[in-house]
Parts: C-alpha cells; structure tokens; sequence
C-alpha cells in the first residue's frame, strides 16, 4: 500500500509508527453512490482518496442535502474521524460520487499518532481548519449569493471537472450540492435555458454559453 505517498508528516514518524499505520490502514474500492461515512452513527476513521470522487453534505430535518466540499485524489476526510475531536460534533455524510479508491486510518491508530507526534497534530489541526474554511465560504455563498449566480457557477465548475460541457445529471441532484429543491433549481435552468445559456434534456444539461454563464456569476 502505498500510503506514505499521501501524509506529509510521513518521513517525520519514527519506524515503529510507520508500521503501525501500514499494518492498521486499509485499502478499499468504493462502488459509486455508497455511503462511506454516516454522520455521528459512524466513527469511520481518516479517508484518503488515492482516486475517485468523494461528497460530504449535511441534511436538514426536512431532508433536504447541500455539499459542504467534495474530495479528489491525494485529498483526505477528517470529519470522518471527527468523534476523535471531542469539541466537535459534526453530522457529515460521505458517499463516494464515482467508483473510487481510498485508503482509511482506523480513528484509533491515528488518534494515537496524534497524541505521540506534533507534525501530525500541526497537520490535523491544518487539515480541520481548511475545511471549516470550506464550510464557511460555503455558508457566505448561500447567505450573501442569489440563486442564479450558485447555479452558475455550480454548473462551470462540473463542467472543468467532468471536463464536458454536456452535464449528465438531474435536477434532483443539482439541488442537492446546492441545498435548493428541484422545482426551485428546474425554474431556474429552464429561464437558463430561455436566455441560450443551457440545453436541458432528460438525465443531461449541456452549457451552450460558457461567458453568459460567467458574466452571471461575476454581475
């Protein structure tokens, strides 16, 4: 396994850690759509996705989802093994959004390691604090921008990842990442597509004019 190619403390821990981790950690292929990590119901451990597509959200008591961030390759969960960090109580959902690989630090093991070694607590705290900054741009996003201009730019940013303009996706699953419901984000791309900027179909939303898009997020 080739874990120490993802921490950054990993040249800093002594040899007896190292096997520690090796020995512990565990390699895992994620079907798409599996729930990985279920909120406070589970302590999962750290996550690291070697390759993949990870979504952590949260779910209001009416049900309804928003993205707080999603993961790449190389990058890692924390609020995964949030139960570690008892100041802190945090009802995220993971689920894997494509057929990923990912690597998992039992809490335990990296607990431990957190208690023994001060570059991998300095690494953690980083870690946390990067993605409370995620959660708080996300929070500025929803308070301070209108619906258009999140849709916009949630529909750039899908098409740089996908690397397609032709999005295939629902309207359910939009409203998810966003927090929206889907009668509210199908008004929406519907007036999108009125003013040329999206063509809907079933199951697909393909961008047909990248600067009107930008302009709206930008106005």
């Amino acid at each position: 396994m080739d874990i120490q190619n993802y921490l950054p403390f990993w040249d800093k821990l002594s040899t007896g850690q190292k096997s520690v981790l090796t020995e512990n950690s565990n390699a895992r292929k994620i079907a798409k759509d599996t729930v990985i990590h279920n909120g406070n119901l589970d302590c999962t451990g750290l996550i690291i996705v070697r390759s993949g597509r990870l979504r952590a959200f949260i779910t209001s008591e009416e049900g309804r989802e928003i993205t707080l961030y999603r993961l790449f390759d190389s990058d890692m969960c924390l609020f995964s093994a949030s139960c570690m960090l008892h100041s802190i109580s945090f009802e995220v959902t993971i689920t894997a959004e494509t057929d990923s690989d990912v690597i998992i630090i039992p809490t335990e093991v990296y607990r431990k390691l957190m208690e023994e070694s001060a570059p991998v607590a300095n690494f953690t705290n980083e870690l946390m604090a990067s993605r409370f900054s995620d959660v708080m741009w996300l929070m500025e996003q929803v308070m301070w921008k209108s619906l258009d201009k999140r849709l916009a730019a949630f529909l750039l940013e899908e098409s740089e990842v996908e690397d397609t303009h032709t999005l295939k996706t629902t309207h359910e699953t939009i409203a998810n990442h966003l927090g929206s419901s889907r009668e509210v984000i199908t008004r929406m791309l519907r007036y999108f597509q009125s003013e040329c900027l999206v063509k809907l179909s079933r199951g697909t939303v393909t961008l047909t004019d990248i600067s009107g898009l930008q302009r709206i997020v930008r106005d």
